[in-house]
Parts: C-alpha cells; sequence; structure tokens
C-alpha cells in the first residue's frame, strides 16, 4: 500500500481556520455578555473540515470540497475583515491555491 499524500496548502488553510475559531471564541468569552455568533462558528468548523477533507489527494470529491471551504471561509473573511478576518481570508485563499495545485503532493 503506497503512502497517504495530502496536499500542505490545504491542511495549512485547515489549521488557519481552527486557529481562528479558538481565537475568536476567545475574544468572545472576554466580552462580558458576548456570546458566539453560531453561524460564525459553524462557517468555521465547516470550512476548516471542508478543508481538512481537501487536504487528502486520494479524496474523491477533493476540489469540490476545497471550492466549498474557500467560499465559507473567503465570505466569513471578508464579513470580518475588520477583526479577526484577514488570516480567514488567507485560509480561504489557501483553499484556492490547493485547489489550482495538482500532482505535487506531500507524503505523508
Amino acid at each position: 500500500m503506497g503512502q497517504a499524500r495530502w496536499n500542505p496548502f490545504a491542511a495549512a488553510a485547515s489549521a488557519l481556520a481552527l486557529t481562528m475559531l479558538a481565537v475568536y471564541l476567545w475574544v468572545i468569552r472576554q466580552q462580558q455578555d458576548g456570546a458566539p455568533a453560531r453561524w460564525a462558528v459553524a462557517a468555521l468548523i465547516l470550512g476548516a473540515a471542508a478543508a481538512g477533507l481537501g487536504a487528502i489527494e486520494a479524496f474523491p470529491y477533493r476540489r469540490a470540497s476545497l471550492a466549498v471551504a474557500a467560499v465559507l471561509l473567503i465570505v466569513l473573511g471578508l464579513l470580518a475583515i475588520l477583526t479577526i478576518g484577514l488570516p480567514i481570508l488567507a485560509a480561504g485563499v489557501l483553499c484556492i491555491v490547493a485547489g489550482w495545485r495538482r500532482g505535487r503532493a506531500t507524503p505523508l
């Protein structure tokens, strides 16, 4: 059985989205009566999961998964551009780069 191959750009996008989820939850918890927006948390979780699946080169719907992740993360990044949006936007761009790259995966 061959080694599993993965895309480092998609993996970085997934890790960045999960990091920004943690930062978002931490910032909201530091505010007195702040409750995290469920839609923002859901978008970050779905974007990170889709990017994570897109990191696996053998995943049959890899490009579709990366497209979903890119759309979710770019839209959320633009909505939050004045606060934590820039890293989220960068994660979306990494998903686009990962989708364009073909055949240059890193062995696990």
